[in-house]
């Protein structure tokens, strides 16, 4: 008896017992709650076992394609996967046609072994336009309801040309994601990738976190319902609708212009650090996405002069301020400013950023106003290399509000220790620095000050006063109808 896929899947990992079962539970759950359905998809996994990707690495590229799998809705009429390996010569290890269940996928790829020569990407492109997408290896005819897709990983530059066969690829209605690894170059993964290359060209370190990259391919051949998976925007309710969803409120909020945020009082005066890691892990392409997530979150923020105001610091080895709260009072000029901001490269020091962050840019003398809220919006991609500890603790003792946002290798625990209660509100992790987006999406900031009793009991004092003069008005209404009333018949 063939065991279920889930299971497969732990072997892979290593896993056993109780352990098994709670990390392969949560990639069982879509699945199970029917959130998820994939449309018809034929799709290959084009996959590098060239020399330089050593036997321990070539198994955690098989680990990652059996969850990626885990989440398709794999089936005759639905998904169909085939495998292609690669190196100096081209395999074809699954075809389309050959297996029909998640468990016998999920088994073939247990069994794929390395080729372990040289790196013919392009001739592995060209194999799997010409073959693996076949009819005769049970790729499905042409067709707008069925997508056609390649999944390229790869870990080197080609030893041939890429170019020209993926545009075939592509013209041919492939879509192709690329994946590198370690140091592959990142201009052939362009060359072979779909557009927008944003979408379609992802970059991890090492083999050891490509995992990471499931969720992002589960939820690319995903069509759900976005409020029942929560991929919303949405701060109080969603709304679903065909594909897509509309935000709305709860009763006594009203809906913000941006459409997501719900708000029960006027904005408030607020002033808000953005404490952004430009460490040298970060890399210059994802710096540059870093200051787009920034400015998603201004475009959210009332900036003005009495409204919120807008510091920035980066840091690295060293921290650098790039400009003081209320420097910038309008959203272009603030976003200008994001936009010009350096890469600085080199270490990780968050301890001391938020000592920077605790000690002068919320002091008076750096533009911070009395009175007024104060928010930190922490971002880094990996351990610290000082101790957070104290200085988180002294931000959130000084009553700032402090979400933090981590990419890639960035420590959970840390994120926890730097976030605000509830933590579950104000820490976020993406595996990829393309996913920030979403995070720019559901971070909510709204402060609201807490109404001053002396007013409240003014306001009370002043409706009952209204009532009361109310209720003498109606009295009077009252008597006087009936005095018409007598004066009437006397006349009659």
């Amino acid at each position: 008896m063939t065991p279920p896929p889930t299971l497969l899947l732990a072997l892979m990992l290593g896993l056993t017992g109780a352990q098994a079962t709670v990390d392969l539970r949560t990639a069982a759950a879509m699945a199970a709650a029917g959130l998820c359905k994939t449309r018809p998809t034929d799709l290959v996994f084009i996959v590098d076992s060239s020399r330089s990707v050593r036997p321990s690495e070539f198994e955690q590229v098989k680990v990652f394609l059996a969850k990626v799998i885990e989440g398709l809705d794999v089936g005759p009429n639905a998904t169909r996967v085939g495998v292609v390996n690669y190196a100096s010569r081209v395999k074809n290890e699954v075809s389309l046609k050959t297996h029909r269940t998640k468990a016998g996928l999920v088994k073939a790829v247990t069994r794929v072994e390395p080729l372990s020569t040289g790196t013919m990407t392009g001739l592995a492109i060209q194999f799997a336009l010409n073959v693996a997408f076949s009819e005769n290896e049970g790729g499905r005819a042409k067709s707008p309801d069925i997508s056609k897709v390649a999944i390229i990983v790869t870990d080197g530059r080609p030893q041939d040309n890429v170019k020209d066969v993926a545009q075939r690829a592509r013209d041919a209605g492939i879509e192709i994601f690329a994946i590198g690894v370690g140091r592959v170059d990142m201009s052939t993964l362009k060359q072979m990738a779909s557009e927008p290359l944003d979408d379609h060209v992802d970059y991890v370190e090492s083999y050891s976190v490509i995992e990471k990259l499931t969720k992002k391919f589960q939820e690319a051949f995903c069509v759900s319902d976005l409020c029942a998976t929560g991929d919303h925007d949405c701060e109080q309710v969603c709304v679903s609708s065909p594909g897509s969803y509309k935000c709305a409120c709860k009763d006594g909020f009203t809906l913000m212009d941006d459409g997501r945020s719900c708000s029960a009082c006027s904005n408030s005066a607020t002033d808000v650090v953005f404490l952004i890691d430009g460490s040298k892990s970060v890399r210059p392409e994802n710096f540059e996405l870093v200051k787009k997530w920034i400015n998603q979150i201004v475009d959210k923020l009332d900036v003005s002069d009495t409204k919120a105001h807008v510091g920035l610091v980066q840091y690295s080895s060293l921290v650098r301020q790039e400009f003081p709260l209320g420097r910038h009072n309008n959203k272009k000029d603030l976003k200008e400013a994001v936009k010009k901001m350096a890469y600085m490269e080199r270490g990780t020091m968050t301890g001391q950023a938020l000592r920077y962050l605790t000690d002068k840019s919320f002091s008076a003398g750096h533009g911070a106003r009395p009175g007024v809220s104060k928010v930190g919006i922490v971002f880094t991609d990996g351990r610290s290399q000082d101790y957070i500890g104290e200085a988180a603790k002294k931000a959130k003792e000084m009553g700032f509000k402090m979400y933090a946002v981590g990419v890639g290798n960035a420590v959970e625990g840390e994120l926890k220790e730097i976030a605000s209660e509830p933590t579950g509100e104000h820490y976020f992790y993406t595996a990829d620095f393309k996913a920030m987006t979403q995070i720019a999406k559901k971070l909510q900031i709204n402060i609201c000050h807490e109404e001053d009793p002396c007013e409240c009991d003014s306001l009370v004092k002043f409706q009952k006063k209204v009532e009361e003069a109310l209720q003498a008005l109606t009295k009077k209404i009252e008597n006087m109808s009936k005095r018409i009333a007598v004066l009437e018949n006397k006349i009659v």
